[in-house]
């Protein structure tokens, strides 16, 4: 066996210019599989805890009748949750509002959180704070499309629980920057108690977010939703992406598979000589069979050098770096940060290196396979094909 490998890397050093070519080809395959999966398995872990920072924590402990999707259940989407189950959690009351920076109007969603939590990454600390009379927070896309800054007052319109219409100046307290457009896109945040009071839903809530230390209980009239569930359209779109991108360089790989393919049956129709000779000699066909498919490996393991040569430098330089996107992902409702940093995993590049060596091995075993059917007198002379 360890003669058939000589042979192997002698006849593919021997072949020059024409093996390291159809090597390159090949590498392209095996740079662009680690660099969009990196790509991806970086957005993927960016989106993951951008979420679970910023809004899903541990999970949502919902009001039975509240819907985020459904805009519809926030009227009746509240409740009180005794009190003994509230422990680990912080309270969210999410109610429809308006407002009219410099004229115009803008419908909001009224989100009132408690001054003092740490469950999540909202600034609500600035509402504690602050002097003003009704202050509230911004995430910076929401204030750009508002056209406000901190300081800056607004008209804030409201119904009670009731229906009765009331309205309010409140004050821009401060803006904060997020990659999660589900807590700054049309959202407003302000103090737990003061929406409670300004809606007349005293001590009720829309959800809790879950801390760590959470221990989930059924509880009549609450739903929660752990997590992962939570996290699962994240995990889908990056999911589908991956699918997507995997047509593109599953082509790319095809047609570096199919120079290899050309390469071996070409190579065999042109050595036919030779084989006779390593017949004639003592070989067995199974022996050169093996010769020729380790040839086809070994254009893998050239492939692999190759890439490694020049596309180590690129990941080190994506995972330090990053990659930068000039949309911002709040446009398109997903989790997306300005510039995503690639994650190279060992897995990563180990699934990929045993892809392209074993396709490249099977590739060249169905080129080889005419060599069995082959008569070692006529391919002495060069007839046997």
């Amino acid at each position: 066996m360890i003669l058939v490998w000589k042979l192997a890397y002698k006849n593919l050093i021997r072949a020059g210019l024409k093996t390291w070519l159809n090597a390159l080809a090949l590498s392209f395959a095996f740079v662009l599989i680690i660099f969009y999966n990196g790509m991806i398995d970086g957005w993927n872990m960016e989106a993951r805890q951008d979420a679970v920072e910023w809004d899903y924590g541990y999970g949502h402990l919902r009001n039975a009748g509240y819907d985020p999707a459904d805009p519809f259940s926030i009227q009746d989407g509240h409740g009180i949750l005794p009190e003994p189950f509230r422990k680990d959690l912080t309270p969210v009351l999410v109610w429809q509002g308006t407002i009219y920076p410099q004229g115009r109007m803008m419908p909001v969603l009224i989100k009132g959180i408690e001054v003092n939590q740490e469950t999540v990454k909202i600034p609500s600390e600035i509402l504690k704070t602050s002097t003003a009379g009704y202050p509230v927070l911004l995430g910076r896309k929401m204030a750009e499309s508002a056209g406000l800054k901190k300081g800056d007052p607004v008209l804030l319109r409201w119904r009670d629980k009731n229906g009765t219409f009331d309205a309010v100046e409140a004050t821009v307290v401060g803006i904060f920057e997020t990659n999660v457009p589900f807590v700054d896109g049309g959202q407003l945040w302000m103090s737990l108690k003061t929406l409670q009071e300004m809606t007349g839903l005293h001590d009720e809530a829309s959800f809790y977010i879950a801390n760590e230390a959470y221990v989930p209980e059924p509880i009549d009239g609450w739903t929660f939703i752990d997590q992962e569930t939570l996290l699962k359209p994240v995990t889908d779109l990056i999911n589908a992406k991956k699918y997507g991108a995997a047509i593109m360089y599953l082509l790319l790989l095809a047609i570096g598979l199919l120079v290899i393919f050309d390469t071996q049956a070409f190579a065999i129709f042109r050595r036919q000589k030779e084989i006779g000779t390593h017949i004639a000699m003592g070989m067995t066909k199974g022996e050169v069979i093996r010769m020729f498919t380790a040839e086809g490996a070994m254009y893998s393991i050239f492939a692999i050098v190759l890439g490694g040569l020049y596309g180590t430098p690129l990941f080190i330089y994506l995972a330090k770096n990053g990659i930068s996107f000039p949309v911002s992902g709040d446009t398109m409702g997903i989790i997306i940060a300005p510039t995503i940093y690639s994650v190279y995993s060992a897995a990563l590049i180990v699934k990929t290196f045993l892809l392209l060596v074993i396709s490249a091995t099977l590739v060249s075993l169905l080129a080889t396979r005419k060599i069995a059917t082959m008569n070692p007198v006529e391919a002495l002379k060069g007839k046997a094909l």
